[in-house]
């Protein structure tokens, strides 16, 4: 009851001091009402055991993703010299410290494939994203290595085998080009992607979001650089009676880099389910180490840019998804590693939905694959 009367007597204060620099007090109500009313708690933090299956460690999750039918989890891992995915299994219980994760367990891992049915080789994918989808098959993005010209991917693999079933057609402004710059920049690529589906019937149409982790060649000039990094956020539609069709492309606007970074981008997207509204993942590691932020973004509004051959000199006409900070990691007061992947998990003993986040440990004996357990409000 306080906060409201306080917020009632500061109001017309905020409101005058708004018109005097220029703001218009209703287009900060306008913003106020395009995001969800959401909130993220932090409960618990889980150290996966370093371990083997197969004879391979367990390590390089980029990504992850949850069936909500069977209760498990797909995680994509980026090794470029075995590309493949893990199932696997949390338990989340209420216990005396409060809800958090009991156990995180391996249970089984898949090789990726080629469509002939091939095992992929060394260093022809880099997976990053990965997605299940309402047909219960998996979409993964790879980054390309550049070093074997091999090219960006995404496309549909069979869960049980491995095998590649479809691709999804890149754009041409995506692939890589020296002469003049242009494409995916190495180690750059399709890192996050995410599938918004209204329905669970596999015959029903879905939608399909992928980004690259940072900024193409052709969009770029390290001697101008601008205030937001802007990135080709793509959206797909998947259906059961024709190819996969590319509907449009969005700039995301990537928050640019701290001072004393040494890497910087967007490391995993999360489709809410509420239609064009996600939660995305800023990853940055630098001299004080790993640090994240989460943000709520919308593209309600946001101009297709998919006849935009370059945003460069600048990007004044045109009007990019909009997003909102959720939580910033760094306020956790604990010691982050490489966070790369998300995805809504299941109830939560008390009702309300979870977020779950896990990262990359780069193989690193010095690293942790840390998965976070968060509640999340108002979805």
């Amino acid at each position: 009851m306080l906060t409201k009367i306080l917020f009632r007597l500061l109001l017309p204060i905020l409101c005058c001091a708004l018109v005097a620099c220029g703001i218009s007090p209703n287009a900060v109500q306008a913003e106020s009402r395009l995001f969800l009313p959401l909130s993220l708690e932090f409960l618990d933090s889980y150290t996966l055991p370093k371990q083997s299956v197969q004879d391979l460690p367990v390590g390089g999750i980029s990504d992850l993703t949850y069936d909500r039918q069977r209760d498990i989890y797909y995680a994509v891992t980026d090794d470029r010299r075995s590309p493949r995915f893990y199932t696997m299994r949390l338990s989340i219980a209420d216990g005396e410290k409060g809800i958090g994760i009991t156990k995180a367990e391996v249970v089984a891992m898949t090789r990726l494939k080629t469509s002939e049915g091939e095992t992929y080789g060394r260093q022809l994918l880099d997976p990053e994203g990965i997605a299940l989808s309402p047909r219960q098959t998996l979409f993964i993005s790879s980054e390309g290595v550049l070093s074997t010209q091999s090219p960006p991917l995404i496309a549909e693999f069979d869960p049980q085998t491995g095998r590649e079933l479809e691709q999804l057609p890149v754009p041409r402004r995506f692939l890589p080009q020296v002469d003049p710059p242009q494409g995916i920049r190495d180690n750059f690529g399709f890192e996050a992607l995410t599938i918004a589906a209204t329905s669970t019937l596999a015959d029903d149409p879905f939608r399909l979001f992928t980004a690259p982790e940072s900024v193409l060649a052709q969009d770029f000039d390290p001697d101008n650089p601008p205030k937001e990094i802007p990135l080709r956020w793509l959206h797909y539609v998947i259906n059961s009676v024709g190819p996969p069709v590319l509907v449009s492309e969005n700039l995301y606007p990537l928050a640019p880099a701290p001072a004393g970074t040494l890497l910087h981008g967007l490391s995993a997207m999360v489709a809410l389910p509420r239609e064009g509204y996600f939660l995305t993942l800023e990853r940055t590691f630098g001299l004080t180490g790993f640090q994240g932020k989460i943000f709520q973004t919308v593209n309600a509004n946001a101009t297709d840019t998919s006849r935009i051959a370059s945003f460069q000199p600048g990007t004044d006409t045109i009007n990019p998804m909009r997003k909102q900070l959720l939580l910033d990691l760094g306020d956790l007061g604990i010691k982050l590693d490489n966070l790369e992947g998300l995805t809504l998990g299941p109830r939560l003993p008390d009702g309300s939905g979870s977020l779950i986040a896990i990262s990359d440990d780069n193989f690193s004996a010095d690293q942790t694959t840390q998965i976070l357990l968060f509640r999340l409000r108002g979805v």
